[in-house]
């Protein structure tokens, strides 16, 4: 079992590991051992995980959730299996506990009173700059 958070908690069966042959680096092992970790975890499946949290974690995921609630992350970084498999690990816990974190709500402020003249003088400042370089008007 997998704690991510008091409340929001993994089970191991529920992760599907697979792998693959990296790009990265390896030497000569590149093209002959399958060192690149894919990890599978199914959200929508899980059940620990509240429904405002699945939502934040799908934003957050982007392209690497599928439509059916699939995170899936692929981690290639080092030469080893075990390390690509703690790091893929590590990731994913990062990834749902930054979506534990709700967002910080916005406070609506008014512009200051000295930044509203500068903007008007700005545009009065250009608007007299192209004012002058018409020609001028022959009557």
């Amino acid at each position: 079992m997998i704690y991510v958070t008091e409340a929001i908690r993994i089970d191991e069966k529920e992760l599907i590991e697979s792998f693959v042959t990296s790009s990265g680096p390896g030497g000569q092992n590149v093209n002959k051992v399958a060192s690149a970790v894919q990890l599978r975890f199914d959200v929508a499946a899980n059940w620990t995980i509240p429904w405002d949290v699945k939502m934040r974690l799908a934003r957050l995921a982007g392209r690497r959730m599928t439509s059916e609630g699939v995170l899936v992350i692929q981690a290639q970084r080092f030469r080893d299996q075990a390390r690509n498999r703690a790091d893929a690990l590590e990731r994913l816990v990062g990834l749902i506990r930054e979506a534990v974190e709700p967002p910080k709500p916005r406070i609506a402020t008014k512009p200051t009173k000295g930044s509203v003249r500068r903007r008007l003088a700005a545009k009065s400042h250009r608007s007299d700059l192209k004012r002058n370089r018409a020609e001028p008007d022959d009557e």
